[in-house]
Parts: structure tokens; C-alpha cells; sequence
């Protein structure tokens, strides 16, 4: 096993960057699809309009959200110090705070429009 350690080790750290990239392309094709809509809407002053908005952003954000912590899993699954078991156990409580948070409020605004935009 002590001879595969660092065969795992390169093979989660190469699959890292492309999580990680996948993620920053989630937030980008969110970012630009949202403004995109927001164009067609010509500005939000309708609160339903502007809740869906929300909602179809924050998808994209959840699922960005979920790719971050997975690549910062990978990154420390094999072999980890505690150092490292210390700052993923931050980030994952972190991005799991922003997660909770952002499905709670999807949740609201789903309920708030009667209907999945």
C-alpha cells in the first residue's frame, strides 16, 4: 500500500484543477446566462421576476459550490496532514454554511412563486 500512496496522491491531485475549473466555468456559464435574462427582463422590478432570477442563479452557485468542496476532498484524501484535515474542515464548514443557506433560500423563493422556474 505505501508503494501506491504516491500514485494516488498524483492521480487526486491531477484530477483537482479540472474539478476545480468546472466549477469556475459553472459560476461563468451562470453568470452570463443570468445576465442574459436580466437583459431580456429589462431590470428586475417585478419581485417575481426578480425572485426567479435569484432562483436560477443560485442554482448554479449550489452546483459550483458542490464541485469546490469536491475537489478540496480529493485534495486531501490521500495521506493528509492535520494541517490539511484543519483547512479542509474550514472550507468544507464554510462552504457548507453558504450551501445550507442558499438551498434555504431557493426553498423560500420556490414556495414564494408557487412554481420551478
Amino acid at each position: 500500500m505505501e508503494r501506491l500512496e504516491p500514485t494516488l496522491r498524483a492521480f487526486a491531485e491531477l484530477l483537482v484543477v479540472p474539478i476545480e475549473a468546472i466549477a469556475a466555468l459553472i459560476v461563468a456559464v451562470g453568470v452570463a446566462t443570468t445576465f442574459a435574462r436580466l437583459v431580456r427582463l429589462r431590470g428586475i422590478k417585478d419581485l417575481q421576476k426578480f425572485l426567479r432570477v435569484r432562483l436560477y442563479f443560485s442554482r448554479y452557485l449550489v452546483l459550483a459550490l458542490e464541485f469546490q468542496l469536491a475537489a478540496d476532498i480529493l485534495g486531501t484524501a490521500v495521506t493528509p496532514t492535520w494541517s490539511q484535515i484543519g483547512k479542509l474542515g474550514a472550507i468544507a464548514f464554510i462552504r457548507t454554511f453558504l450551501n445550507f443557506f442558499l438551498v434555504r433560500e431557493m426553498r423560500h423563493s420556490e414556495e414564494v412563486l408557487g412554481e420551478v422556474p
